[in-house]
């Protein structure tokens, strides 16, 4: 043999071997444990959600792995902080699968960074189940086609913007409503988009309808010309901490309109920082936090972690069940069978029975949560739909 012909057959020997090593890459099936990555914001305003969600992975993958895994191999959780940013969601959702080799990934806890990730998922053909990404669009393309890889455990926006208005109108009798709302986010402008059509087509009207910016400090100006109109609520679809700072200081300019809002609120963050300010406000929520059936996770987690359960940590809880239903009934760690699974599976999980629909992804026949803030406590009023 000669000594060009050995090299180049070195070579082409090398090359085989790189490319076979990349192609094993994002996908656990053949690996001796079952590898699921979590993204979401663990700093930031939105971390007290994050470090829930994770923290509640971490436990539930202990409880598993203590009772001999998923189908007979250890889970190895692998966990990103994407900063509550779109650009870190999409990077580290590549690190998962093109280095980390998961079959699937949990979360965001934010509608913009789960739109944000799809592109990464249909090329890599991994799934993924947000947890409180309630935007249309994180699993419906713009045609209405839904979107191969991704899934959600919660309702979405326009059920729940159209909930907070049938419940506004019909059940507290309020007619005139003003509206102020996070203009960049995509979450609060689909929660109003649908409050606004509910709300109108029941018979109330919108008086006053005002805006910010994600991160602003003072609403004083936007409260000011809301207080001119008179409205008997104000819905505020927004998140906890700018929900403290506005409700603060509507409040201070002597505004007493119910306020209204979804959820994004419930925090213990927020009752600490607007506790009085908020009472007797009415939310839109995925469950009752005072159920008896969900306490012993709550005791579960508060004794582990010394925190207090937070919504995110219950979202989490259902996605991680749904998606180990889906690997067991695919009998495999591959994401594309998994992928397949997900929408045959239900699960009953501590938001209500789990089960997701081929056409749009998302669950089926959920209800809402009433919660109303009494006492500086999330008080369950009822469930309901759409009337």
């Amino acid at each position: 043999m000669s000594k060009k012909l050995f090299t180049f057959i070195s070579v082409l020997l090398i090359f085989t071997m790189i490319i076979t090593a990349c192609s094993s890459k994002g996908t656990s099936a053949d690996e001796e444990t079952i590898k699921i990555g979590w993204i979401g914001s663990l700093t930031g305003d939105q971390a007290v959600w994050g470090t829930c969600e994770s923290n509640t992975v971490k436990m539930l993958i202990e409880d598993v792995n203590a009772s001999g895994g998923i189908l007979g191999k250890q889970v190895e959780g692998i966990y990103y902080d994407t900063k509550g940013d779109a650009t870190e969601a999409v990077n580290a959702t590549k690190r998962l699968i093109t280095q980390d080799g998961v079959c699937a990934i949990l979360g965001p806890n934010a509608s913009g960074q789960a739109i944000s990730i799809s592109s990464v998922l249909e090329q890599y053909k991994v799934p993924d189940i947000s947890t409180v990404g309630t935007n249309p669009k994180v699993t419906v393309n713009d045609d209405g086609s839904v979107k191969e890889f991704n899934f959600r455990v919660c309702f979405i926006d326009p059920y729940q913007g159209a909930v907070a208005a049938g419940y506004a109108y019909d059940r507290l009798g309020l007619r005139n409503a003003a509206v102020l709302y996070d203009v960049a986010s995509d979450y609060s402008q689909g929660f109003t988009e649908f409050f606004e059509k509910t709300f109108t087509e029941k018979g109330g009207k919108v008086v006053a309808k005002e805006g910010f910016k994600g991160g602003d400090q003072d609403f004083r100006p936007q409260l000011s010309k809301i207080n001119g109109e008179n409205p008997d609520m104000i819905l505020m679809p927004y998140y906890y901490k700018e929900v403290a700072l506005s409700a603060n200081q509507a409040r201070e300019l002597g505004i007493d309109a119910v306020l209204i809002g979804g959820d994004g609120w419930p925090s213990e963050q927020l009752m600490t920082m607007a506790a009085d300010a908020i009472e007797g406000s009415y939310i839109v929520n995925h469950l009752d936090f005072n159920d008896p059936e969900v306490k012993p996770l709550q005791d579960k987690y508060s004794g582990k972690y010394n925190l207090p359960m937070e919504l995110n940590g219950y979202m989490a809880h259902d996605a991680f069940l749904l998606l180990q239903a889906a690997i067991e009934d695919a009998g495999s760690a591959d994401p594309v069978k998994i992928t397949e699974s997900l929408t045959k599976v239900s699960v009953q999980g501590v938001t209500g029975v789990i089960k997701l629909s081929p056409e749009d992804h998302n669950p089926i026949g959920k209800e809402a949560a009433i919660v109303k803030v009494e006492s500086g406590d999330y008080i369950f009023q009822e469930k309901y739909g759409l009337q």
